[in-house]
């Protein structure tokens, strides 16, 4: 894998560059934690999960719109391009990550991405029979996985999607495990806001797919508020009142809480350049006896990216 040195990210640059940085640095930190528990505690395995791995790197294709589009995005024009050079992606920096993991999952569904993480597999020396490369729907990939047994097993899952393609049903089997410590990319500017109109009139396909990503059906009343107030001749005049998208993100937060050991309260914000809120990065521990130390460290490293 050549130089095996991580290379430092600095804050305060593009969105993506943020995220990936919080991501790193907890990564180093949750490995040296577990390595520094007592002898006689029980020893677990260490794994790292990446549901929407792409290629290994931060090309061009993942921030065209076009593909933003056919992978969930329904709103592009939010996602501006970022810079584009051969920057190192997620899963490569997760392999950097010292002390290391003793497994990495990566999860892609596109054939080319995958096979560019087979060559990254190949060409990490010593970890390659460590490496898994899965090619298939996150959603169904990390179900799958989650139904396994965790008993001796502690695993860190960055679900970072193109759009809206999470359901909350893999996050609730994330959460079912009690041994996985989640980071989530929630779409709230780039997708969620986007789709509440401001009529409240949501067109029934939308209506579905919100209901997938927060697992109900009760957003609509939390999102909408019908307010009656009579006009200058004494008449009820009824209006809809949308939500901030501060309430939203609350609200995506909360459901976290119900069903994590620990939820992150104050959850980053990624904006673009004109200060719009893109996502929502959100962490979440899935094991009682671990968010003592994992919750302030992850919220430790959210506050830079408020």
């Amino acid at each position: 894998m050549g130089n095996t040195d991580a290379t430092p990210l600095q804050f305060g640059g593009d969105w993506t560059s943020a995220k990936l940085q919080v991501l790193f640095e907890y990564l180093e930190s949750y490995t040296t934690a577990l390595k520094n528990k007592p002898s006689a505690a029980r020893p677990f395995k260490k794994g790292y999960i990446d549901a929407f791995a792409g290629s290994g790197y931060r090309d061009a294709k993942r921030e065209d719109s076009s593909e933003f589009s056919s992978q969930g995005l329904l709103f592009p024009d939010l996602a501006e391009p970022e810079p584009q050079a051969l920057l190192e992606g997620s899963a490569l920096l997760a392999l950097k990550a010292k002390p290391r993991f003793d497994r990495y999952i990566f999860i892609e569904q596109n054939a080319k991405r995958c096979a560019a993480l087979e060559v990254i597999k190949k060409d990490s020396p010593g970890m390659a029979n460590d490496i898994a490369v899965r090619q298939g729907d996150a959603n169904r990939e990390i179900q799958d996985i989650c139904s396994k047994n965790w008993s001796s097993h502690r695993a860190v899952l960055f679900l970072d999607p193109y759009g809206m393609q999470v359901e909350w049903e893999t996050i609730k089997a994330i959460a079912q495990t009690k041994a996985i410590d989640l980071w989530l990319l929630f779409p709230l500017g780039i997708g969620v806001n986007r789709l509440l109109t401001k009529s409240g009139e949501i067109p029934e396909s939308w209506r579905k797919r919100l209901n997938l990503l927060l697992g109900t059906e009760g957003w609509y009343d939390e999102f909408y508020d019908i307010q009656t107030t009579p006009d200058i001749f004494g008449n009820a005049q009824e209006r809809v009142v949308k939500a901030t998208t501060e309430t939203i993100g609350r609200y995506f937060n909360n459901r976290l809480k119900n069903i994590f050991a620990g939820v992150a309260d104050e959850p980053g914000i990624l904006r673009n350049s004109a200060n719009n809120p893109l996502y929502l990065l959100c962490f979440a521990v899935g094991n009682e006896r671990a968010k003592e130390i994992a919750l302030p460290i992850a919220e430790h490293l959210l506050r830079k990216i408020r």
